[in-house]
């Protein structure tokens, strides 16, 4: 078999005999061109036109670096460890890799090919990727030469399908995905060709993607579960709602059980065309299935719901979720319960929330944080105390606005006695207990009359350093009645 190298650049001028094959790589950088004088501006460094300090630099460095016979491990140190990062000379990788290939003793493999092809993807210079492919393809692997092409073929292509399908330049990544398709043995993985119809789908070509799940299909490569999702969100997203109904019965004929992606996405879908209950249903499939309930299903179905003003009907399912058990215990409902209280239904609220809490299904800070201040808007201090006791209790730890809050509306209905002891927990657990949290507690003892317990809270201030000065110190006492 034999390959063909890249062609030669073309060279300007005749470089001195040399015995090294790094000497041969530098030498091939052009003279500089003839100086400009009608521009003013700073010199650029460019394949075409370095300075001859620049190519003498390189020339050293490169003859500092490669050895004499050079071979693809030796390229890939020099490219990966010493030109990827260097400052002058780290856009000429391309330049250095080409010419190498020029050289009767070197034959790129794997190795260097997987190396430039990322490079220049990661880099965005996808118009060289495609070049350098084109080479890959003349110039297979030297681990092709036996009957079977080199195993590392079909992951350098796939690298690159993904980078062109990354900003969109689909006919690109479907030529490179044929050009692979020539070299790899036996059928192409199926994680390719996932992503070329998930790319149609994203870029709205969707027609496109289901010709590309044609392909797949004639090339007898078996769709798993990813590419039935990717079908099912482009016929949403083409709102082509029965067709994705479809294809959901498809996979389960062919045997491919169906993940909570799947579920979501129908979940979605049935929302979007406004039936609830369907939707609903599909949750409760998915837990009959065994497919357990994620926070984005919950997430999926509560902001659906509430959003359309279903308000009792998300409730109701969150608590039936809870009581099956099958409530994921990440998932925060803040938001229903921040629409509970926004509509004036705040002791349904947090008898929901004791419900779902006693399940094993804790709340999150933000929540009770949510709940408290909706209690302190209707002046249930009670309920909003024993809240508290509760997060402080199971390490739920509040804000300390929330907390100082609370502190004030205890102080205030003559309960600084209670206050003390919420502060004192508080503090055990984590709560930042500030200078506002004593002095809530002064003022509360001030007014009940209670210098003892009020001077204990000014003597602790004393020993945390929280008192600035005398006159605060003066101020304080004299609201206790101590002179």
């Amino acid at each position: 078999m034999s390959f063909r190298k890249l062609p030669k650049p073309p060279v300007l001028y005749h470089p001195p005999p040399s015995t090294t094959a790094a000497a041969a790589v530098a030498n091939l950088l052009p003279p500089p061109p003839p100086p400009d004088t009608s521009l003013i501006a700073s010199p650029i460094l460019s394949l075409t036109s370095p300075t001859s300090t620049i190519q003498s630099e390189l020339t050293s460095f490169i003859n500092t670096h490669l050895k004499i016979n050079l071979t693809p491990k030796d390229l890939l140190l020099f490219l990966k460890n010493h030109l990827h990062h260097h400052p002058k000379f780290a856009h000429l990788d391309l330049h250095v890799f080409r010419h190498a290939a020029t050289l009767d003793s070197f034959r790129h493999d794997h190795s260097t090919y997987e190396w430039m092809v990322r490079t220049l993807a990661i880099t965005h210079r996808l118009d060289s990727l495609s070049s350098v492919l084109d080479f890959i393809v003349s110039n297979p692997c030297p681990c092709s030469d036996g009957i079977f092409s080199c195993s590392r073929t079909e992951p350098i292509f796939r690298f690159a399908v993904i980078s062109f399908c990354n900003v969109g330049r689909l006919e690109d990544a479907r030529q490179v995905f044929d050009k692979m398709r020539k070299l790899v043995d036996g059928k192409p993985n199926v994680a390719i060709y996932n992503t070329m119809i998930h790319s149609f789908v994203k870029y709205k070509k969707f027609e496109k993607g289901l010709e590309f799940y044609g392909k797949m299909i004639s090339d007898r490569v078996k769709p798993d579960v990813i590419t039935f999702n990717i079908l099912i969100n482009g016929y949403f997203r083409s709102s082509k709602f029965e067709l994705a109904l479809e294809v959901f019965k498809e996979m389960r004929v062919k045997g491919c059980v169906p993940n909570v992606v799947t579920f979501n996405t129908l979940i979605k879908g049935f929302f979007r065309e406004r039936k609830f209950k369907e939707g609903i249903g599909m949750a409760y499939e998915m837990i009959e299935l065994g497919c357990g309930l994620s926070s984005v299903t919950c997430e999926i179905l509560v902001d659906g719901l509430t959003k359309e003003q279903r308000v009792s009907e998300a409730c109701d399912l969150v608590v039936d979720l809870s009581r099956k058990g099958v409530l994921p215990t990440k998932f925060d409902y803040f938001r229903l319960i921040e629409t509970l209280v926004d509509k004036g239904q705040v002791v349904q609220a947090r008898l929901m929330v004791d419900e779902i809490w006693d399940k094993g299904n804790a709340p999150s800070s933000i929540t009770c944080t949510i709940l408290i201040e909706g209690l302190r808007r209707i002046r249930n201090i009670e309920l909003a105390h024993n809240l508290m006791d509760k997060m402080l209790s199971q390490s739920i730890v509040p804000d300390s606005v929330t907390f100082n809050c609370l502190l004030g509306d205890l102080c205030d209905s003559g309960r600084t006695s209670e206050a003390n002891k919420l502060m004192i927990l508080g503090s055990k657990k984590g709560v930042c207990v500030d200078e506002v949290s004593y002095n809530i507690l002064v003022s509360g003892y001030s007014k009940e009359k209670k210098q003892k317990e009020g001077k204990a809270i000014v003597d602790e201030m004393l020993d945390k350093e929280l008192i600035p000065d005398i006159a605060t110190y003066n101020r304080l006492m004299k609201g206790l009645g101590i002179r």
